[in-house]
C-alpha cells in the first residue's frame, strides 16, 4: 500500500506531520478530519524525499487567464464557495488553493492564492496568511477562518462566509438597480434644463433684441440665467468638481465624518432609511460571526471596525466595554438610542434563550425587506415627482419665452 506524508494542524493551530498507509490522499486526508485535524497537504512518497519542498502544482501547467485585475465581490464569493467546498471534500487546503488558482479570473486574486500557499508551506495556518493581505481579505474573513481552524470546522464556517458574501452582494445590487432609473431621469431633466438654457433661450434672445419693447420680468429673469450660465460655465463645472474634492476630503477626517453622518440620520424620511441601512449591516455580520462561534465580545470588535460607520462604530465601541462588565447585549444596544425597540427586544429574547445568531437572523431579514420596499415605493414616487417638478420648470421657461411674442402679436 503506497505511503502519504501529511502537514496538519490540532485546534489550538499546532502544526503536525507523519506518514499514513492509504490507498488514496483522499483516504489520509479523511482519517485526520475524523481526529479533528485541519489538513495542509497530503503527498506521496517522492515528496516524503523533500517534506521541505512541498510543491502540489508541480507539472501542472497553469490554464490562469486573468479577464481583470482588481478582487470583485464576486470573485471574492466564488472563491469562498469553492474553497469550502473543495475542504468539505477532504481535499488538503494547499491542493484546494492549487486548484482554485487556475480557475479564478482576477490577476490581483491569483497573484494572492500564490502567496497564500508561500506563506502555508512555510510554516503559517490560514488564517495567518489570509491576514497578510488585508487589501483583499477584511477582518471578517480572517477571524472567521481563525474560529474554523480552531473549531476544526474551517468548511462549514467558510461556507456561512460565502452565503453571507452572497447575501450581501445580491442586496447591493438589488439596492443599486433600484437607483439606476431614478438617477438616469434625474440627469436626463438635467440635460434637458441645460439644453434649453444654453440653445434655447440665447435664440429667443435674438429676436427679442430685434424688437423695441419692455420685456416682462419673468423673462428678464431667464435671459439674465441664460447668460450667467452661458458665460461662467467653465467656471460652475470646475467650482462643483473643487467643491466635491474638499468635501470628500473633509467626510475622511473623523469630524466631518461625525457631522456628514448626523445629517444624514437627521433628514426627514430618507434618515431612517440610512440608519436602517446601517443596522441592516450590523445584524447581517453579527448573525454570521456568533453562528461561526465567534465569541460575542470578539464579534462586536470585529463589526467595530468593519460596519464602515463612525457613529454605530463609537456605539458599539461602549456597547462592548458594557458586554465586557457583564451586562447583557440587548441593555446597552437599548442605552445607545441607535436601534429601534424590535431590534433590542428581539436580541434579549436571543440571549434568554440561547438562539442569538437565529434572532440576528430575523432581524437582517425584517431589515432587509424593510429597505427593499422604502426603496420600491421612494422609486414608484419618484417618477411621478421628477415628471411634474421637470413640467413645471420647463413650462414657465416656454411662458417666460412666448410673453414677449404675445406682447408683440398685440402691437402689430
Amino acid at each position: 500500500m503506497p505511503k502519504f506524508f501529511y502537514i496538519a494542524r490540532d485546534r489550538s493551530g499546532k502544526k503536525t506531520s507523519g506518514v499514513e498507509e492509504a490507498s488514496s490522499s483522499e483516504e489520509v486526508a479523511s482519517r485526520l478530519q475524523a481526529k479533528d485535524l485541519i489538513v495542509v497537504s497530503v503527498s506521496g512518497e517522492e515528496s516524503m524525499k523533500r517534506p521541505g519542498a512541498l510543491k502540489p502544482e508541480a507539472g501542472v501547467k497553469s490554464k490562469f487567464k486573468p479577464k481583470h485585475y482588481r478582487v470583485t465581490g464576486d470573485d471574492l464569493v466564488a472563491f469562498c464557495r469553492q474553497l469550502a467546498t473543495l475542504l468539505g471534500a477532504s481535499v488538503t487546503i494547499l491542493k484546494s488553493l492549487d486548484i482554485i488558482s487556475q480557475q479564478v479570473a482576477s490577476r490581483r486574486l491569483y497573484n494572492t492564492i500564490m502567496d497564500l500557499k508561500k506563506n502555508m508551506e512555510a510554516g503559517l495556518s490560514l488564517h495567518e496568511a489570509v491576514a497578510k493581505h488585508p487589501g483583499v481579505f477584511s477582518e471578517l474573513w480572517v477571524n472567521l477562518m481563525e474560529s474554523g481552524e480552531a473549531s476544526g470546522n474551517l468548511a462549514m464556517v467558510l461556507n456561512r462566509l460565502a452565503s453571507y458574501l452572497e447575501r450581501n452582494a445580491a442586496f447591493k445590487k438589488k439596492i443599486i438597480s433600484a437607483l439606476i432609473y431614478p438617477m438616469l431621469l434625474m440627469f436626463a431633466g438635467l440635460g434637458a434644463l441645460l439644453f434649453l438654457t444654453v440653445k434655447i433661450i440665447p435664440t429667443f434672445t435674438e429676436i427679442f433684441a430685434g424688437f423695441n419693447i419692455e420685456l416682462p420680468l419673468l423673462t428678464k429673469m431667464l435671459i439674465s440665467a441664460s447668460f450667467f450660465i452661458r458665460k461662467y460655465i467653465l467656471m460652475i463645472f470646475v467650482s462643483i468638481i473643487v467643491a466635491f474634492i474638499f468635501f470628500h476630503r473633509y467626510i475622511k477626517t473623523k469630524p466631518g465624518r461625525r457631522q456628514y453622518e448626523k445629517f444624514l440620520f437627521s433628514l426627514p424620511v430618507v434618515g431612517e432609511f440610512f440608519r436602517t441601512l446601517i443596522i441592516e449591516r450590523f445584524t447581517s455580520e453579527m448573525a454570521t460571526l456568533v453562528e461561526s462561534g465567534v465569541p460575542i465580545l470578539y464579534s462586536l470588535e470585529i463589526v467595530e471596525h468593519s460596519v464602515d460607520n463612525l457613529t454605530l462604530g463609537e456605539i458599539i465601541s461602549k456597547v462592548k466595554d458594557d458586554v465586557r462588565e457583564g451586562k447583557p447585549l440587548s441593555q446597552p444596544m437599548d442605552k445607545s438610542g441607535f436601534f429601534d425597540p424590535l431590534a433590542v427586544q428581539m436580541v434579549s429574547i436571543g440571549e434568554e434563550i440561547g438562539e442569538l445568531s437565529n434572532m440576528f437572523k430575523r432581524l437582517n431579514t425584517f431589515y432587509q425587506e424593510y429597505v427593499d420596499t422604502f426603496l420600491t415605493r421612494i422609486t414608484a414616487m419618484f417618477e411621478p415627482l421628477m415628471l411634474i417638478f421637470m413640467g413645471a420648470v420647463i413650462g414657465l421657461m416656454v411662458i417666460g419665452m412666448f410673453l414677449p411674442i404675445f406682447q408683440i402679436t398685440k402691437i402689430h
